[in-house]
């Protein structure tokens, strides 16, 4: 598997390397933005990140893909994540991501998103990628319809809350939101 994974018109994303580390912290520690809308929405430990990038280089091992770091092309800059994941086993491929707050509201998760189903599809074959978001993270919600993917319903968490579902299918129209 190559280092580097695709490139969009303001993005490279490539595996995660082990000098990650100090970025995971930056991005999944931040509890109060970041995390906010990630399960119990508290900040990601440092040795949390460390199993992290031992679990992504099992799934890289694995599957052949997993959670990626994305750069900023101007500058090399790690300035968030994306991947594709299986959590708990789940059969079907989905999307994840997260940026560091001060790149919020630029599209970059949308052109993460966009590239990253063309690689799922392109490069491993796969029939469909799901994403889920809280039911109030309307910002998220926007991200994964302008990347092209349809609401999907809801689903029930262990806690007994909902998560709302999308999905992306190759050839699939894209919304017009």
């Amino acid at each position: 598997m190559p280092l580097y994974i695709f490139q969009s018109h303001r993005l490279s994303c490539r595996r995660w390397v082990p000098e990650d580390f100090d970025a995971l912290v930056r991005v999944y520690g931040d509890a109060a933005d970041a995390m906010r809308w990630v399960g119990a929405a508290v900040a990601i430990t440092p040795a949390h990140c460390r199993q992290w990038l031992e679990v992504t280089e099992t799934n890289y091992r694995t599957r052949g893909y997993g959670m990626f770091a994305l750069e900023d092309r101007s500058t090399a800059f790690v300035v968030g994540f994306c991947g594709l994941v299986h959590p708990g086993g789940q059969v079907d491929a989905e999307l994840k991501y997260a940026l560091e707050r001060k790149y919020w509201g630029r599209g970059l998760a949308t052109e993460a998103a966009k590239s990253l189903h063309a690689y799922g599809a392109r490069e491993h074959g796969l029939p469909k990628i799901i994403a889920t978001a809280a039911p109030d993270n309307l910002a998220s919600h926007r991200v994964l319809l302008k990347a092209g993917m349809l609401p999907a319903g809801t689903r029930a968490n262990d806690d007994g809350s909902r998560t709302k579902m999308f999905v992306w299918q190759p050839g699939q129209q894209p919304n017009a939101a």
